[in-house]
């Protein structure tokens, strides 16, 4: 029986070793070369029991070469040299036969980047079926007593990322990741949850399990309430999942040409610097925070470093492609994420405690734009959604959509609690004056 697994995935001097051998055979007149290796392994339960245990492993290579204004790109997942070649051989043809380009930009110059080192867990790299199934057999086992249906996964991953360019830039990054996510149901109450780390052993699995039996188990035969807008507390999930939407649409290209929440409707350019949001709302960029520790790089090579994203509410950076940040005359930004918003040392049930009516929002689903110009969207809550009362939570009740604006729920936000990571984010729970529902759903 296997009860640890040996990492095989590529070094980090392998990796550089291989762009600078794709670089040095290159005929073109610049390349620009991208290489991802990961291996990953999942455990999925349902009905309180193992349904799938898998692992993968992939590789990918990545070649764009460059004449002039005209590239193309060529990819395989072999690592024999002769499909190398073959590789740079198919880019480089395409390439001579391609279209100018005419957003064009000269390939990156090597970067600074920040000097730390990405997390990386050495259990989690070697994390064993037989634990994640012990780890499954767990959770199982405390659904099956509490009478609910337990369905959700268990999975680690261990990654490496590399680019290099003809113009010397060099970079590469490795990690590991751990996942847990698990929903319950028992007749017409429901509940869910996920926690993500980068170290397996940070999971609160059995944490977790039970304190999502126990809303599930809360959530049965809930009540109607009229849609209408009501004052809403959100757990840290369900408003990662709408920040996201803000923070995707601080797009500066968008809001020059006045297709943003973020374009001025008065003049031409973009509302950078306005007071927009509540004075509570503070979010950055920042990749090496003690629950994340992310890589020091993008895909494309640029900079992954702290920055200011909104702060005191008002709207600090706008994300910079390199070609928009050349017509501006600014530095491009990169990617604007991993997101971390600030939170305050309360907790949620702070936050309800503090509340004399309103709506306790554990997960919001299926959001999609209704008007991007003004970040209008709709979704639904689903998994447990709470009537507060008095400063408790009074009882279930059916699921509702929303139709929002997510400035004006920004603007709003006038309570917080202590900060969790949810998937890729950091976020606190979050408490707002007033969100607006526009009917009942059937969802559960």
């Amino acid at each position: 029986m296997t009860l640890v697994t040996a990492p095989t995935l590529l070094s980090e001097d392998q990796a550089l070793s291989l762009i600078d051998s794709v670089i040095q055979q290159s005929e073109a007149e610049g390349v620009f070369v991208s290489l991802s290796a990961n291996e990953s392994a999942l455990s999925r339960f349902s009905e309180n029991q193992m349904t799938q245990n898998l692992s993968r492993n992939t590789f990918s290579l990545s070649i764009t070469s460059y004449f002039g204004k005209r590239s193309a790109s060529a990819s395989t997942t072999e690592l024999e040299p002769e499909a190398i070649r073959e590789t740079i051989r198919r880019s480089e043809e395409l390439a001579r036969i391609a279209p100018e380009d005419p957003e064009w930009v000269p390939l990156l110059e090597p970067q600074e980047y920040e000097q730390r080192t990405p997390a990386f867990d050495e259990p989690t790299a070697a994390f064993s079926p037989l634990a994640r199934g012990e780890m499954v057999q767990r959770v199982c086992a405390l659904s099956t007593k509490a009478g609910v249906e337990g369905s959700g996964t268990v999975s680690t991953s261990t990654f490496l990322q590399a680019v290099g360019n003809s113009r010397g830039l060099r970079a590469c990054d490795r990690g590991t990741n751990a996942d847990f996510s698990f929903t319950a149901r028992i007749v017409d109450g429901s509940s869910w949850g996920q926690r993500t780390a980068f170290a397996v052993n940070q999971l609160p699995i059995e944490l977790v399990t039970q304190q999502l039996i126990e809303r599930a188990l809360s959530s049965r035969q809930p009540r109607e309430v009229s849609p209408g807008e009501y004052p809403v507390v959100f757990d840290g999930a369900a408003f990662k999942e709408l920040l996201s939407w803000v923070i995707w649409n601080l797009d500066a290209r968008a809001a020059d040409e006045g297709r943003s929440f973020m374009s001025r409707t008065d003049e031409a350019g973009n509302r950078l610097g306005e007071q927009l949001f509540s004075p509570l709302v503070q979010v950055q960029r920042n990749p090496a925070h003690p629950l994340l520790q992310f890589g020091t790089f993008f895909g494309n090579g640029l900079s992954n470093r702290y920055l200011e994203l909104i702060q005191d509410g008002i709207p600090q950076t706008l994300s910079y492609s390199r070609y928009w940040a050349q017509q501006q005359g600014k530095e491009p930004t990169g990617a604007m994420y991993p997101v971390v918003m600030s939170g305050s040392n309360q907790s949620l049930a702070d936050l309800i405690a503090q509340t004399e009516r309103g709506i306790l929002v554990n997960r919001a689903w299926y959001v999609r734009y209704v008007n991007p110009k003004t970040l209008e969207v709709t979704g639904m809550t689903r998994d447990g959604t709470f009537w507060i009362e008095e400063g408790q939570i009074a009882y279930p009740i059916k699921n509702l959509r929303f139709n929002q604006s997510l400035p004006e729920m920004l603007r709003d936000v006038d309570a917080l609690s202590s900060v969790q990571r949810v998937g890729s984010s950091v976020v606190p729970g979050v408490r707002v004056k007033a969100f607006n529902f526009s009917s009942v759903t059937d969802s559960v």
